[in-house]
C-alpha cells in the first residue's frame, strides 16, 4: 500500500516552501522540499529530495491567480512524488487574530474568516490565500488546515497584548498579537524535549530571520513577544525598522507629504538593516563588508534585540536561557556572540568555541543564564497540526 503523503505550504511575501511528507504515525516524517522564489526569472523549483537537489525551471508566473503556477509546481513534483497519494495540505497563515486559538480546518467558513483578517497582515495574508485557493480549485477533495502564526501568543496577558489607546480601538482588535508562533511552538517543544527543566523556566527564544522577533515564555508558555499589532514591530529586521516612534509616521505623511503607500513600501521594504548601511538587509554581506555604515546596522541590530531580552526579562520577573534560533539565530556566531556580550551584567557567558560550531549550547559551566542554539522547522510543525486536525475531524 502506498504511503499517505501531505504537503505543507509556508507563503511569504516573496517565497513559497513546500514541505512533502509521508505520514507515519504521530509525526509526519519529511521526504522532500521546494522553495519558489518570486524574485527568480524565470521562476524555478528548487527541489530537495533525500541527498538529491534540482532545479526545474517554471513557465507560470507569480500573478494574482497562482492555480496554474500550482498546477505546474504539482506536474513537477509529481516526477519525484506519488501525489495520488497526497490526502491533505497545512498552511501557514500569518495572522489568526481573536477568531483562531490553535489550528483549523479550512472550510468555506474559515477561510472567509482568513479573509476577514487581511487588513490586519495586508502583504502575508493575502498570499496565503492564493495558495490555500489554487489549491482547493486543483484538488478540491484536499484536507486543507491553517496554523496560524499568533496563536501561540493566546496565553499571553492582556496587559501584555494591550496598547494606551480608547478601549474602542483595543475591542476593535487594535493590540499586540505577536508573530512567528509557529516557530516558537517548535523551538518551545525542541527545548523541552532536550532539556525539560530548562524548558520548564523562564525563557527568552531570539527568532533572528530576515523576519525577527523575541518571545519570552514562562513553563513553555509564550508570555510576551517583541512583535506586536503588525511583523513591523520589535527589533530592526532585513528591510523593516521595528520600533519606530508614531510621531516619524506622522511627520512622513504630514510635512513630508508621502502617502500611505509610500509609507508602507518605506517601512516594509527599504528600512531596517538595508536602510541603515544602504547596502543590504542580509548580516552576513554586512558582516563581511565591514564599512561604517555596514557595522552601525549590525550594532543597531544587536544593541535592539539585547535591549528587548531585557524588556522581555522584566516581563517574566527573571531570565534563566536564552535560546537563538532562525536563519541568523542558528548559523551566525558573530551576531549571537555580540548580543552576549550586551548581556554580560546579567551573567550571559559564552563559550567561544561552541558558539563558533553553532553547538547546542553555547554557554559556559560559570554563565548565570544557559545559553542554547535550537534549530527551528516551521513545516514540520504545519505538518503535525495538519495531521492532528484531521484525526481529530475524522
Amino acid at each position: 500500500m502506498t504511503d499517505r503523503l501531505l504537503l505543507t505550504f509556508n507563503a511569504g511575501s516573496s517565497s513559497v516552501k513546500i514541505g512533502i511528507f509521508r505520514i507515519a504515525g504521530s509525526r509526519p516524517e519529511r521526504i522532500g522540499k521546494a522553495l519558489v522564489d518570486f524574485s527568480d526569472h524565470p521562476l524555478t523549483l528548487h527541489l530537495t529530495e533525500g541527498p538529491a537537489t534540482f532545479d526545474l525551471s517554471l513557465k507560470g508566473d507569480s500573478g494574482d491567480d497562482l492555480a496554474g503556477l500550482v498546477d505546474e509546481v504539482f506536474r513537477e513534483l509529481g516526477t519525484h512524488f506519488d501525489l495520488d497519494a497526497v490526502v491533505a495540505a497545512g498552511h501557514r497563515i500569518v495572522h489568526g487574530g481573536d477568531l483562531f486559538d490553535g489550528p483549523a480546518q479550512l472550510t468555506d467558513r474559515t477561510i472567509a474568516q482568513v479573509h476577514s483578517l487581511t487588513e490586519l497582515a495586508p502583504l502575508h495574508q493575502p498570499q496565503a490565500l492564493r495558495f490555500i485557493k489554487a489549491v482547493r480549485h486543483l484538488r478540491p477533495e484536499l484536507f486543507q488546515t491553517g496554523s496560524f502564526d499568533t496563536t501561540f501568543h493566546a496565553t499571553q496577558p492582556d496587559l501584555s497584548r494591550r496598547l494606551a489607546i480608547p478601549r474602542e480601538l483595543h475591542d476593535r482588535g487594535i493590540k499586540r498579537y505577536g508573530f512567528h508562533g509557529i516557530s516558537y511552538r517548535y523551538v518551545a517543544r525542541a527545548l523541552a524535549e532536550k532539556a525539560p527543566e530548562v524548558a520548564r523556566g523562564k525563557v527568552v527564544i531570539a527568532h533572528l530571520g530576515s523576519g525577527a522577533s523575541l518571545c519570552a515564555l514562562d513553563d513553555g508558555e509564550s508570555r510576551d513577544t517583541s512583535m506586536g499589532f503588525s511583523t513591523l514591530d520589535g527589533i530592526p529586521m532585513a528591510t523593516r525598522p521595528g520600533w519606530i516612534d508614531p510621531g516619524v509616521l506622522l511627520h512622513l505623511l504630514g510635512p513630508l507629504g508621502m502617502t500611505v503607500q509610500d509609507v508602507e513600501d518605506l517601512l516594509y521594504h527599504r528600512s531596517g538593516l538595508l536602510g541603515v548601511s544602504g547596502l543590504s538587509g542580509d548580516t552576513r554581506a554586512l558582516i563581511k563588508d565591514n564599512s561604517a555604515h555596514s557595522r552601525e546596522a549590525i550594532d543597531l541590530f544587536t544593541f535592539r534585540i539585547a535591549g528587548e531580552v531585557c524588556r522581555l526579562a522584566s516581563t517574566l520577573g527573571g531570565i534563566d536561557t536564552l535560546v537563538f534560533t532562525a536563519g541568523i539565530g542558528e548559523h551566525q556566531p558573530e551576531i549571537r556572540a555580540a548580543v552576549a556580550e550586551r548581556l554580560l551584567w546579567l551573567g550571559a557567558e559564552l563559550d567561544e568555541t561552541a558558539n563558533q560550531r553553532n553547538a547546542l549550547r553555547i554557554s559556559t559551566s560559570a554563565s548565570r543564564i544557559s545559553i542554547w542554539v535550537l534549530p527551528t522547522d516551521e513545516e514540520q510543525m504545519i505538518a503535525e497540526e495538519c495531521l492532528s486536525v484531521m484525526v481529530a475531524a475524522g
